[in-house]
């Protein structure tokens, strides 16, 4: 029996989903399951939940369940982290002051102001985690980091934690799904296949390679085709992505590579989408967060969790999930284990320390690359020079996120605002002034969850006090944003009501599950129609 345990049991999606593709593998029916989290509300649900969903299949995997962290990790084998460190509240605050200084964001949660904060908030917690695996768990337990920002967490932990982590996200999965569609097209219109036949990612061969949310492709194939070349000729032949996807057609279009991450997520990590009000709208599309709405995240994410409290009592009424190969998902997690436990080999997409990897961006930073998993560990294949335009990217990101690190574990307030001021879209839309009276803003609205910056808060606040504010300028951004939606109340959201329950059931970031994905998208379709 293996001891698995999740750190932020209570997360909506990640949790019951990990656990039903855990137990898809034979090998791991037998699992002891240990949930933590510091909401014993979200805890006790998600915990009632996949106990019924166990057995219901009637497997002998336990679950344990309690807020007492190191009691659930005394003995684990392997770690899971799926905390947001400081929940919606904090996350709040990652959109809302920035937003009242010109910096529109979607996400907020990995680069940008609201991700540089998000680190500062998280990996202090993290490095508290990686103390705790060290002192009660298995020698040489893993820990498998779900959490944002996925780069900056991934890399403290590796340097500092002195716990091996693999950092793990759906990005390139999602992408490659993009690809996929996107060569079936143009191969039906090129008349290389027949309009009934339906491509699937296990007929396009990909290697992505970059910093998590900001890694490109640089080899898709299929039936030996080079697709790169023609990369945006598929891209502008799909009608859908088009619409959607605009700024990463962009940035295919002038750097020739397409990028992993979501159309929101890149448009806030380049300096060029987002620093005019005026122009974001010509970049984005409302029919999905995800595409690039001003906090469009932390809406999704606030409706999701409303709808799960609300919804709850219909969730435990509905039929338990069935541990099927079929309905197993594609996040990474349960393939890592099964390679680990068992030896079949998987392939995946994982960030790791760079150490000569990608060899023209700093050794020291934490890259998303191919690897492979099996009995003897994970196997990282070099990939060699990024195209130069892609490292440029890259390289302006690794340095502030290793600022960014670095100025959460040493609680270095000047190199968090220098963070900041090197951050491509904060520096484009402010200047330095700026930027460091709204890094104390930030410091100050969010001090309950950064305890290594306690010193530092009363000077904050004084600086604040005796700032020469530019109150013009401050006054006319105190607005919704370029592209904001409203917050939906519950009683709006049960009139679709199997769409949003549904969305909450999701993994994080709008990158669900197949099955999920196909009852949303059949739903908005019925309701267009």
């Amino acid at each position: 029996m293996k001891k698995i345990t999740f750190i932020g049991a209570g997360s909506i999606g990640f949790t019951r989903r990990l656990v039903a593709d855990i137990l898809t593998v034979p090998e791991m029916a037998d699992t002891l399951f240990a949930f933590t989290d510091i909401s014993k509300a979200n805890l006790d649900m998600v915990t009632q939940l996949c106990r019924r969903d166990i057995k219901a299949n009637k497997l002998p995997a336990k679950i344990q369940s309690t807020t007492n962290r190191r009691k659930a990790l005394t003995d684990a084998d392997y770690v899971f982290c799926v905390v947001r460190q400081g929940g919606l509240e904090a996350f709040q605050t990652d959109i809302e002051i920035p937003l009242q200084y010109g910096v529109d964001q979607c996400v907020g949660d990995t680069l940008c102001a609201g991700g540089i904060m998000y680190g500062q908030r998280t990996i202090h917690t993290l490095l508290e985690f990686c103390r705790d695996i060290r002192e009660v768990s298995k020698p040489g337990a893993m820990f498998l980091n779900y959490s944002n920002p996925m780069a900056m967490n991934t890399w403290a932990c590796n340097k500092y934690g002195g716990v091996k982590t693999i950092g793990l996200c759906h990005g390139v999965q999602g992408a490659h799904h993009q690809i996929t569609k996107c060569t079936e097209i143009w191969a039906k219109k090129k008349k290389l296949i027949s309009k009934d036949v339906t491509l699937s990612t296990k007929d396009v061969d990909v290697i992505a390679a970059g910093l998590n949310h900001q890694t490109w492709f640089t080899k898709a194939e299929w039936n030996d085709i080079d697709l790169i070349p023609i990369m945006l000729e598929l891209f502008e032949g799909n009608p859908e992505y088009v619409k959607t996807e605009k700024v990463r057609i962009d940035v295919l279009k002038r750097f020739g590579y397409y990028s992993t991450e979501s159309n929101g997520h890149l448009s806030e990590y380049l300096p060029w989408y987002r620093k005019r009000a005026k122009e974001i709208p010509q970049w984005i599309d409302l029919g999905n967060w995800i595409n690039g709405e001003t906090g469009g995240y932390l809406r999704a994410c606030t409706e999701s969790r409303n709808w799960f409290e609300h919804d709850f009592p219909n969730w435990m009424k509905a039929d338990p999930w069935e541990f099927t190969p079929g309905n197993r998902s594609e996040e990474h997690g349960s393939y890592i284990l099964e390679g680990l436990e068992t030896g079949r080999i998987y392939r995946g997409h994982f960030n790791v320390m760079n150490d000569g990897v990608i060899t023209n961006l700093p050794d020291e930073c934490c890259i998303e690359v191919p690897g492979y998993v099996d009995k003897t560990g994970i196997q990282i294949p070099v990939v060699g020079d990024l195209p130069l335009a892609c490292a440029a990217t890259c390289s302006v990101s690794a340095r502030v996120q290793q600022m960014s690190v670095e100025a959460a574990v040493h609680g270095d307030v000047n190199l968090l605002k220098q963070a900041m001021l090197h951050d491509p879209l904060t520096g484009a839309v402010c200047n330095p002034e700026e930027i460091w009276q709204m890094t104390d803003d930030m410091l100050i609205a969010q001090q309950q969850w950064l305890p290594q910056y306690k010193s530092a808060i009363p000077a904050a606040k004084k600086r604040l006090t005796a700032a020469t504010r530019n109150k013009t300028r401050v006054k006319l951004l105190k607005n919704n944003g370029a592209a904001r939606l409203k917050l939906k109340s519950v009683d709006q959201m049960q009139k679709n009501a199997e769409e949003h329950r549904a969305m909450a059931a999701a993994s994080d970031k709008g990158n669900m599950t197949k099955g999920a994905m196909r009852k949303v998208a059949v739903k908005r379709k019925a309701k267009a129609a």
